[in-house]
């Protein structure tokens, strides 16, 4: 059982799918087993990140097959942690959509569709295999493409369109990487690259295959100039469908450039330099997207782009301390944009659009409501002692140490210009007087919702500012687990002997 303790959460997540499949036109039973399995696969994935944590990196031989010649499954910190975020993201979520998610698009399978997403996600997280993480890719990719779609409003299916063109050429371009690493190595066991690539002479190759997978992470991480689908795309449908993709479909793609530039592929220099660039253009063009939108859903898409320059620049410093600053800022960019675009769906029942200019008056009207909205924009711009703080300061750090300045002014550049846009965000939606009349009648729309259904909008929200909270005010615990993430990251050896203990 032990042994096999690193598939439990893609297990639980499939199980739950298959069973939801059953009651496909009973939404009322899909919502009550979406949030039962959402609860047991939360605690699954707890109980497997204290394990790690406590007992060190698992692995799992699928089939029996030793490495490198099976499937590898590995859970190390840096997966469990982003295992554990995404399976609280699901329980938060799946709470969140029995009031977001109409009747009509639960019978379409949106619950099921939901859990094979959050499967796809915890394979990509925990597979040791390159190829393997492909295949987790394409389940990404089917889960969310139904989940776009679900509804089938022209704009969804505009989105949906662009969204699926741009990640599954990304998905073709990572499949070519693989084909050329496979080609050159004869394996694609990932501990197993992480050992044979440093033996190769031909090191202008080594450089080109490590570009290549960069571009398809690229597109799925939103990077410079590869962004485009995301802000066309990200706003388009229901809010629990938004929070989703905006807090962890980005992630994957950071993660997976983390995972093979600090395991197969150490970066060169020449590939620091190309990281750091796109990680500059990166925060530039997203801060300055998000200044200049007038829809509060497409600032907040924006600002996942321009935030994503954080991790990536934090990967292309690669110190220790910089990767502790990128992956710390990963897990606080998680829960905070997902909190964000969950926020996103209480503005459209509360002004019945999410136009800037349409709102106003939250504060006059929903003082409290207004108080604990507060806490997840605050944080994103990173004001003391709130979450998005603490990661900064390993990342000024690190470009500081290594003299890259202009990386340092990038960073302070995206702080400040999320400071105004987070700013305008406020004013127009909190500060500034209501709007009259016939406005002024959607704006208590609100009011009208049984007490259920405003529970069951803002209690996942209130949970996810929770998580905030802890980051923010017990942050030496996140410090912590960042720190032997970012040890492990900068000594691929640790990985390396987990999967193959006895060649060491």
């Amino acid at each position: 059982m032990i042994e096999n303790l690193s598939i439990f959460p893609i297990l639980g997540q499939a199980i739950v799918a298959v069973i939801l499949l059953f009651f496909w036109r009973r939404p009322k039973w899909q919502r009550i087993l979406s949030i039962f399995g959402s609860s047991v696969n939360l605690f699954i994935a707890a109980a497997l990140f204290y394990f790690v944590y406590e007992h060190g990196t698992q692995t799992t031989q699928l089939g029996n097959w030793e490495a490198p010649f099976g499937i590898t499954m590995v859970a190390d910190l840096l997966a469990v942690s982003l295992v554990l975020l995404t399976n609280i993201v699901g329980f938060v979520l799946s709470i969140y959509s029995n009031a977001n998610m109409v009747s009509a698009r639960v019978k379409f399978g949106y619950y099921a569709m939901f859990h094979f997403l959050i499967m796809g996600l915890s394979g990509a997280f925990l597979t040791g295999d390159i190829f393997n993480m492909y295949v987790w890719f394409e389940v990404i990719i089917i889960s969310s493409f139904v989940l776009l779609t679900i509804g089938g409003r022209k704009i969804q299916i505009e989105g949906a369109v662009k969204y699926f063109t741009l990640n599954m050429l990304s998905s073709i371009v990572f499949l070519t990487g693989i084909a050329m690493l496979y080609g050159v190595t004869g394996t694609l066991n990932m501990a197993e690259l992480g050992r044979v690539i440093p033996t190769i002479e031909n090191t202008g190759i080594v450089d080109t295959i490590s570009l290549i997978f960069f571009i398809g992470f690229g597109v799925k991480a939103g990077v410079f100039p590869l962004y485009f689908w995301l802000p066309a795309s990200y706003h388009t449908p229901p809010a629990a469908v938004s929070a989703l993709f905006g807090g962890l479909l980005t992630k994957v793609g950071v993660y997976a450039m983390i995972r093979t530039f600090t395991l197969i592929f150490p970066l060169s220099e020449m590939n620091q330099i190309i990281l750091a660039v796109i990680a500059i253009f990166t925060i530039f063009f997203g801060g300055i997207g998000a200044l200049v939108q007038k829809d509060v859903l497409r600032v907040f898409s924006y600002l996942i782009i321009c935030h994503i320059g954080f991790m990536v620049g934090g990967l292309s410093l690669f110190t220790e301390v910089a990767l502790v600053g990128a992956v710390f800022y990963m897990f606080h960019d998680i829960i905070v944009k997902t909190t964000l675009f969950m926020m996103g769906g209480v503005f459209f029942r509360i002004f019945g659009n999410t136009k800037l200019y349409n709102m106003g008056g939250l504060m006059n009207n929903y003082p409290r409501l207004s108080l604990l909205f507060a806490i997840p924009l605050f944080a994103l711009v990173g004001i003391p002692p709130l979450s998005g703080f603490w990661p900064k300061i390993s990342l000024f750090g690190a470009s500081y140490e290594t003299g890259n300045i202009i990386m340092l002014v990038s960073f302070i550049f995206a702080s400040l210009i999320t400071l105004i846009i987070i700013a305008k965000v406020w004013n127009d939606t909190f500060a500034k007087k209501e709007l009259e009349t016939a406005k002024l009648k959607q704006l208590k729309y609100f009011d009208q919702f049984d007490r259920r259904e405003k529970t069951a909008m803002i209690l996942p929200i209130a949970l996810l500012i929770g998580v905030t909270l802890y980051y923010s005010f017990f942050s030496e615990h996140i410090q912590i687990v960042a720190e032997r993430i970012g040890h492990d990251l900068m000594h691929p050896e640790t990985y390396i002997k987990a999967v193959f203990p006895s060649k060491n």
